[in-house]
C-alpha cells in the first residue's frame, strides 16, 4: 500500500494491491464500493493491476476501513512479511519497546519481536512503509535491524500463483483428454476412430468431470458467490452457470440411465465433456493471459534493477559494506570505479566521469567533481568519489521516476470508463440472453429438446465472458507508459497520456528549453595574437561572478590555454570591468565602456552589430587604452531542437516559442530552429495568460518549460511538460517530464500517446467486436460450447498480446 500526503489536514492518497478479481465486473463491484464510504474522495481500480489507488480524508476514514470494505465484498488485500535480525537488545523490556515502535508505524499491521532469537517479523502494507524506514525506526530506538529475505514477497507471491495455475490446468487438461477423445463418438464422419468403450461409460465420465468442476473449477464457484453477494455478477457467474448447467444435466441423465437399467451401448447423449473441456479452456486461459500480463510491468522490473544493490560507507571512522536500503541522509559514501552510485549525494572529495545514460539517455559521461550532484544507479566510470548522501531510499530521483510510473500504470484513462460502464452492464444482458436463446431453441427451433436449447444457452454464457473488455485499455496504458518511460518520458497519469494525443499547439520556453540554458564563448575577433587576446581576456573576467564572465573563462578554458592570475579587478555596474593583468590594463565591457575610458572602438560597431542582431552578446576588448578585440556569449541551442521542431510541424502541430528576453534575440533564436511564432518580453504571469489566449481558440495547448517562472503556464496548459533538467518546482506542476531534457522528446511523447490511443482502440474494437458477433452466432447454434470457451480465452490473450507490441516500439528520429 502506498500512502502520499500532500498536507496534515489535506486529502491522502493509497494504493492497494488486491487479490481474487477475475474480471472487471469485480474491479468496478470494488470501485464501486470504496466511492460509497464516506471520507472517500475518489477510487479507482486497475483490473490488469490488481490495484486500488483511493484518495481519502484522513480525519473520517483511515486504510484499515478502507480494507475491510474490500474483504466484505468478498476480496483481500495484500501484505507483505519483513524479516529482521535484531542486534542491542538486553532484555525482554527491549523486545516489546521495538515491538510497539514498529507497530505504530503506518502501514504496519503486526509486528512480532522475539528476544530469545533476536528476531524480528513484521506484517506490512508494500509501497507505505518500506524496509528502511523500519530500520531507521528501530535505530531511533537504540538498537539495529539487519533486513532478512522477504519470503513472501510479491514476486515469491506472483510465482506460486503461476505454478498453482499452471497445476490446475495440467490436472484439468489430463481428465478432460478421455472426455474430449469420446465427445468425437458424436459425429458421424469420426466413426473410424477408435474410441475405447471405457470411456463412453457415463460413470466413467462422471468421475473424470467431477474433480475438474469442483477442485479445478472451485475457484469459479467462489467468485461467482462472492460476487452474487454483493448484488453484482462477472465473469465467474456465466462460467458457473454454464459449466454447471452441462454438469448436472449430465449427471441427471446418468442417473436417469443408471435407473432404467441402461447399457452403455446405448448410453444417453451426455455433456460433461462440455463443463470439462470449458473450465480447461478458461484455466488455460487465464494462465495464458497472467503471464502475458507479468510483462506488461517489464518496465518497472527493469527500473528497479538499476539500483544499486550495496554502498560502501564511512562509520565511525571504518569502512563498511551495507544494504544500499540502509543509507541514511548524511552518511559519508565511498564510490569505486566501474560501482554504482548508491544513493543521490554530493561529491566530498575525488573527480570522476559518471555515466547518467540510465537518466539522461546522454552516453556521454559527465565530469564530476567538488560540490556536483550525483544521482542514484548512474555509473562512476574511472576515478574514486567521496560523498554525501542527500537523498536515500523513496526520495532518490529513480525512486521517484518509478513513483511516476507505477502511479501512470495505476491509473486510469477517461477512455476507460467507458469499457467500465459496459463491463458493469454487461453480464446480467449475458445471462438474460442466454435465457433468451433456450426458450426460443426449447420451444420453437427443437421443440421439447432440451439438451440442444440448453447447449445453446451455455455457448453464449461462455462466449460473453467480458475478460477482454476489462484488459482492453490498462494494459495498453502500462505497457505504453512502461516503453515511454525507457525513452525517458515520464507520463504522470492514464488521463495525460490519453489526453497528449490531442495536443495540435506547442509553445516553448525559450532558455534551457530550446537553448541550452548556459551561455558559451561562440566567436573571438582579435586584433593580434587570439591566444594571447583569450589569455588576458581570460585572466581579466576570472574573478567576476556574473554569468557571461564565466562563459568566457570556461570557453578561454576548453582551448588548453593557462591564465595568469590578476593584479586588480573591478565591476563597473552597466559597463563592465576594468581589470589589470600583468601589469597591463584591460578593459571588458560596452561601446559606453569604451567611450568612457576614451578608446576609439569604431572599427567594431559594425561587426557587434551584426552579432546582436544574431542573438549573441558582444563585448569589446581594449588593452592598455587601445582597442584590441571583442568576443561574443550567446545561449546556444541545443542540437536536437531544430530537428525536434520539425519533426512537430510534420505531425501538425503549431510550434510557438514564448520568452522573457527582448524581441531582437527571441526571433534570432526562432529563426535558427524553424519557428515562425514569437512572443517576446511575456512577463512569467504572462506565459499563463498567452496559454489561455490559445485554449479560446479552441487549441489544445501544451506548454514546455524548465523554469520556477514556467510553473503557472505548466499549470494552466491541457498538457505541460517539464524538461527534465529544469527545476523540481516545474516537474511538480507538469503532466508529462521529459527526462532526457530536449526538445526531441516532446514529439516522442506525442508519437507514444498516439500509439497508445490507437493500441486502446484496437483493444476496445476486437473486444465489443468479439462479443457483438460471438453472442448472435452462438445464440443460432453455430457455435459449440468448447469452441465459445476457446474463442474466450483466446480473445483475452490477444487483447494483451497486441498491446505488449507497445514494448517494442521504436521512435522514428
Amino acid at each position: 500500500m502506498t500512502v502520499e500526503t500532500t498536507s496534515p489536514h489535506e486529502t491522502k492518497q493509497t494504493t492497494m494491491q488486491i487479490t481474487g478479481m477475475t474480471c472487471a465486473a469485480c474491479a468496478n463491484r470494488i470501485e464501486k464500493g470504496l466511492n460509497k464510504l464516506e471520507g472517500v474522495s475518489s477510487a479507482n481500480v486497475n483490473f490488469a493491476l490488481e490495484k486500488a489507488s483511493v484518495s481519502y480524508d484522513p480525519a473520517r476514514i483511515d486504510p484499515l476501513r478502507l480494507e475491510q470494505t474490500i474483504q466484505k465484498l468478498g476480496y483481500d488485500t495484500v501484505k507483505e512479511v519483513a524479516h529482521f535480525k535484531l542486534e542491542g537488545m538486553t532484555c525482554a523490556a527491549c523486545a516489546n519497546r521495538i515491538e510497539k515502535g514498529l507497530s505504530q508505524l503506518p502501514g504496519v499491521t503486526s509486528a512480532a519481536v522475539n528476544f530469545a532469537m533476536e528476531t524480528a517479523r513484521v506484517e506490512y502494507a508494500p509501497g507505505d512503509v518500506t524496509i528502511a524506514d523500519m530500520q531507521n525506526k528501530v535505530k531511533q530506538l537504540g538498537y539495529k535491524a539487519i533486513a532478512g529475505q522477504d519470503e513472501e514477497g510479491s514476486e515469491a507471491r506472483k510465482g506460486l500463483e503461476a505454478r498453482r495455475h499452471k497445476r490446475k490446468l495440467l490436472i484439468s487438461a489430463i481428465l478432460s483428454l478421455p472426455l474430449l477423445w469420446s465427445m468425437v463418438a458424436h459425429f458421424s464422419f469420426t466413426s473410424w476412430i477408435y474410441i475405447p468403450e471405457l470411456f463412453m461409460n457415463p460413470w466413467m465420465q462422471l468421475l473424470l468431470a467431477t474433480p475438474v468442476q469442483f477442485y479445478v473449477g472451485k475457484q469459479f464457484y467462489v467468485g461467482a458467490y462472492k460476487a452474487l453477494r454483493g448484488g453484482s455478477a462477472n465473469m465467474d457467474v456465466l462460467v458457473s452457470l454454464g459449466t454447471s448447467a452441462a454438469y448436472f444435466y449430465s449427471l441427471y441423465l446418468t442417473v436417469d440411465w443408471y435407473i432404467a437399467g441402461g447399457s452403455v451401448h446405448h448410453g444417453p447423449s451426455l455433456y460433461y465433456e462440455t463443463s470439462a473441456v470449458l473450465i480447461t479452456l478458461v484455466v488455460m486461459g487465464k494462465w495464458f493471459e497472467s503471464m502475458a500480463k507479468g510483462r506488461t510491468s517489464e518496465a518497472i522490473k527493469s527500473l528497479m534493477g538499476l539500483q544499486a544493490k550495496t554502498a560502501l560507507v564511512i562509520r565511525d571512522g571504518q569502512e563498511m559494506t551495507i544494504p544500499a536500503e540502509e543509507v541514511i541522509v548524511g552518511d559519508v559514501v565511498i564510490v569505486r570505479p566501474g560501482d554504482k552510485v548508491p544513493v543521490d549525494g554530493e561529491v566530498l572529495d575525488g573527480s570522476s566521469s559518471v555515466d547518467e545514460s540510465m537518466l539522461t539517455g546522454e552516453s556521454i559521461p559527465v565530469e564530476k567533481r567538488l560540490g556536483d550532484t550525483v544521482i542514484g544507479a548512474t555509473i562512476n566510470k574511472n576515478g574514486m568519489l567521496r560523498i554525501r548522501a542527500t537523498k536515500v531510499g523513496k526520495e532518490t530521483a529513480l525512486a521517484q521516476i518509478i513513483k511516476v510510473v507505477e502511479e501512470a500504470q495505476g491509473s486510469k484513462a477517461p477512455i476507460q470508463r467507458v469499457a467500465d460502464v459496459i463491463s458493469g452492464i454487461f453480464v446480467p444482458i449475458v445471462v438474460a440472453i442466454a435465457a433468451v436463446a433456450f426458450v426460443v431453441w426449447y420451444a420453437f427451433v427443437t421443440p421439447g429438446d432440451f439438451a440442444e436449447a440448453l447447449e445453446k444457452a451455455i455457448a453464449v454464457l461462455v462466449i460473453a465472458c467480458p475478460c477482454a473488455l476489462g484488459l482492453a485499455t490498462p494494459t495498453s496504458i502500462m505497457a505504453g507508459s512502461g516503453r515511454a518511460a525507457e525513452l525517458g518520458i515520464l507520463f504522470k497519469g492514464g488521463e495525460h497520456l490519453e489526453q497528449t494525443h490531442k495536443i495540435d499547439t506547442i509553445i516553448l520556453d525559450k532558455t534551457g528549453t530550446v537553448t541550452k540554458g548556459k551561455p558559451e564563448l561562440t566567436d573571438v575577433a582579435a586584433k593580434g595574437n587570439e591566444a594571447e587576446f583569450l589569455r588576458l581576456v581570460g585572466a581579466a573576467e576570472k574573478h567576476s561572478e556574473h554569468p557571461l564572465a564565466e562563459a568566457i573563462v570556461a570557453g578561454v578554458r576548453q582551448r588548453s590555454i593557462e591564465l595568469p592570475e590578476s593584479q586588480a579587478f573591478e565591476a563597473i555596474p552597466g559597463y563592465g570591468i576594468q581589470a589589470v593583468v600583468e601589469g597591463r590594463t584591460i578593459l571588458i565591457g560596452t561601446r559606453r565602456l569604451m567611450e568612457k575610458f576614451g578608446v576609439d572602438a569604431a572599427e567594431a560597431y559594425e561587426p557587434m552589430a551584426r552579432l546582436e542582431e544574431a542573438g549573441k552578446t558582444a563585448m569589446l576588448v581594449a588593452v592598455d587604452n587601445r582597442y584590441a578585440g571583442l568576443v561574443a556569449v550567446a545561449d546556444t541551442i541545443k542540437e536536437t531542437s531544430g530537428a525536434a521542431v520539425r519533426r512537430l510541424k510534420e505531425m501538425g502541430i503549431q510550434v510557438i516559442m514564448i520568452t522573457g528576453d527582448n524581441e531582437r534575440t527571441a526571433k534570432a533564436i526562432a529563426a535558427q530552429v524553424g519557428i515562425e511564432h514569437v512572443r517576446a518580453e511575456v512577463l512569467p504571469e504572462g506565459k499563463a495568460e498567452e496559454v489561455r489566449k490559445l485554449q479560446t481558440e479552441g487549441k489544445t495547448v501544451a506548454m514546455v518549460g524548465d523554469g520556477i517562472n514556467d510553473a503557472p503556464a505548466l499549470a494552466t496548459a491541457d498538457i505541460g511538460m517539464a524538461i527534465g533538467t529544469g527545476t523540481d518546482v516545474a516537474m511538480e506542476a507538469a503532466d508529462v517530464t521529459l527526462m532526457r531534457g530536449e526538445l526531441s522528446s516532446i514529439p516522442d511523447a506525442i508519437e507514444m500517446s498516439r500509439r497508445t490511443m490507437r493500441n486502446i482502440k484496437q483493444n476496445l474494437f476486437w473486444a465489443l467486436g468479439y462479443n457483438t458477433l460471438g453472442i448472435p452466432i452462438a445464440a443460432i447454434g453455430l457455435l459449440a460450447p468448447w469452441v465459445a470457451g476457446a474463442a474466450m480465452a483466446l480473445s483475452s490473450v490477444s487483447v494483451v498480446l497486441n498491446a505488449l507490441r507497445l514494448q517494442r516500439v521504436k521512435i522514428r528520429h
